[in-house]
């Protein structure tokens, strides 16, 4: 049995050979009960060796949390995304994310966008009369998939009954199950050449910023349709919004778009061929079990000097 122990606490210890965690900047019951459930005990940040952060756009906050007590070793950060913190992860120290957490919640809002976009849903959705129609088949259909974690994964096994031709885009070209082709980020548009389909599921990189602009969007089929469930700004909006109005691009369905909120009156939510959703392919109630198992395993990792999951690989950033 183990305990919370000091400051805002205010129970003794039971058992100091459990892991000492400290939860900031903020903490709830969840993540906390998380914790214990590892079998670690939680402590104020000067008593720690690890910490579990827990806010996703706070660098200056976390960079101080950790000046203030170099003694932490291990830092378990709250979602994939981790570039707001990329200034801040210090190579001495161990840090964790949740990538490969949240993959079926968002592959499945991948799956969803994306089949939307081939059978037209999102205009459907806007008609106020009966109308031809129209949309075409997602099986068989050649997709592309920028990005190889556990979203890409997740979504290569939902799309597995349709019989997609499936081209995933990514720094190793190690082969995947469920994949045909497997290509370097150096053949991006060997990769996007012809593409019916194309999904956006890579971490947010200076090299990934506007990955996708004009001259891609252009390799295309005809009519393609294009998902992003990463992060905006991998897409260059204005030449999106080009390419739906010319038909290069039939449909998008964007989780994430740039700039982000999309604000009030901004083309993308007049054109009938878009489906905006407000970066909800992983809500906080689906977040919280996944997080909190994630969390879990770590702390257990930690106290019997295993390997981690989800270790950050510093040097790519993700």
């Amino acid at each position: 049995m183990v305990a919370r122990v000091g400051g805002r606490y205010g129970r003794p210890v039971t058992d100091d050979r459990a892991p000492a965690i400290t939860v900031q900047p903020r903490s709830a019951d969840w993540i906390e009960a998380a914790v214990l459930a590892g079998g670690g005990r939680l402590v104020e940040p000067a008593d720690a060796t690890a910490m579990v952060w827990t806010l996703s756009a706070a660098p200056e906050e976390l960079a101080a949390t950790v000046a203030a007590n170099p003694q932490i070793e291990w830092i378990q950060l709250p979602w994939a995304g981790i570039e707001t913190y990329l200034d801040v992860l210090d190579p001495t120290r161990t840090w964790t994310n949740a990538k490969e957490v949240y993959g079926p919640p968002v592959a499945e809002m991948a799956h969803g966008l994306l089949l939307a976009g081939f059978r037209r849903l999102g205009q459907y959705a806007r008609e106020t009369t009966w109308t031809r129609g129209e949309g075409k088949n997602l099986h068989g259909a050649s997709i592309t998939i920028l990005g190889a974690g556990g979203i890409t994964r997740d979504l290569v096994a939902y799309l597995a009954p349709y019989r997609c031709e499936i081209t995933v885009v990514r720094r190793r070209t190690d082969p995947m199950p469920g994949v045909q082709r497997v290509l370097g980020t150096d053949q991006l548009h060997d990769a996007l050449r012809g593409a019916e389909g194309l999904v956006l599921a890579l971490p947010l990189l200076p090299s990934t910023e506007r990955i996708i602009g004009a001259a891609e969007l252009e390799l295309l089929a005809p009519g393609a349709h294009v998902v992003n469930v990463a992060r905006g700004r991998h897409i260059d909006t204005d030449a999106l919004i080009d390419a739906l109005n010319s038909g290069q691009v039939a449909s998008a369905g964007l989780d994430v778009t740039d700039p982000e909120p999309l604000p009030d009156g901004h083309p993308l939510w007049a054109m009938p061929s878009v489906i905006v959703t407000p970066h909800t392919a992983n809500t906080r109630q689906m977040a919280k079990p996944l997080l909190g198992a994630r969390i879990a395993s770590n702390v257990r990792r930690y106290a019997a000097g295993e390997e981690f999951e989800g270790l950050v690989d510093i040097e790519h950033g993700y």
